[in-house]
């Protein structure tokens, strides 16, 4: 079964946008847990400017479901709120500083030692580390080098490329992914997956344990219903 963890970022940007604490972070998250999401998913940054370090705190309290804290793990902020929380898993992100949005994974060979040494911290804390990473084969065995539990496929590029054409969007994926399972290595995916193309990758890639999906799953909420999305995409995993 493919887990459903819904990233609730955009809910802390609309709050933030006003001030205040409408609509509520941690009410949001209950709500997704209660309406069928498996799993809650934020992504603090240094700026703070959607998630913040009190809503992670906050947050760790009342999620019952699967808990699971994105970021950069060079800062060493991110490192203390983490270990402070101890959540369910940990992905760690090379994110640059003031980028709009991730857009890239790590390069698991250049920054092996480096990792490796943040894995290790992690792990001692009794948390799952999963790697962001792109859908390239010496990368997640990069990954797996590093000791990491689980790695993460970006899908940006193959969430642009599917409205043309769909097998060749999701070609290396499949491929990342059979190398994962070959290492023994947990898989998740996440960015840009949404109503149109998650179908098409859980059936390709029929043992993703996880997707985390946040941008999209939001908009559609904006019409849907949030409850209804939550079953409209848990559907598209069956």
């Amino acid at each position: 079964m493919t887990r459903l963890s819904v990233n609730i970022n955009k809910i802390a940007t609309l709050r933030n946008s006003r001030g205040g604490n409408n609509p509520n972070v941690v009410k949001t998250a209950l709500d997704c847990e209660a309406f069928g999401a498996q799993g809650i998913t934020v992504h603090p940054r240094p700026d703070e400017r959607h998630i913040r370090y009190q809503d992670v705190l906050d947050l760790k309290q009342v999620v019952t479901t699967e808990f699971n804290i994105e970021g950069n793990p060079t800062e060493p902020k991110f490192i203390e709120l983490v270990l402070a929380t101890r959540p369910a898993q940990v992905t760690l992100v090379p994110d640059a500083l003031g980028a709009i949005t991730s857009n890239a994974g790590w390069d698991t060979l250049t920054h092996r030692d480096r990792l490796a040494d943040l894995v290790g911290i992690f792990k001692e804390a009794g948390i799952r580390v999963s790697v962001f990473v792109d859908p390239i084969e010496k990368m997640v065995e990069g990954a797996k080098i590093c000791g990491a539990d689980r790695v993460e496929l970006y899908t940006e590029p193959y969430a642009a490329e599917y409205p043309e054409n769909p097998a060749k969007a999701v070609a290396s994926y499949v491929k990342a992914a059979k190398v994962a399972q070959e290492a023994g290595l947990g898989l998740n995916a996440g960015h840009d997956l949404s109503l149109e193309n998650l179908r098409y990758l859980k059936e390709k890639i029929p043992h993703l344990d996880e997707v985390s999906i946040g941008h999209a799953l939001i908009c559609d909420a904006l019409y849907f219903g949030l409850e209804n999305t939550i079953q409209m995409y848990l559907r598209e995993l069956e």
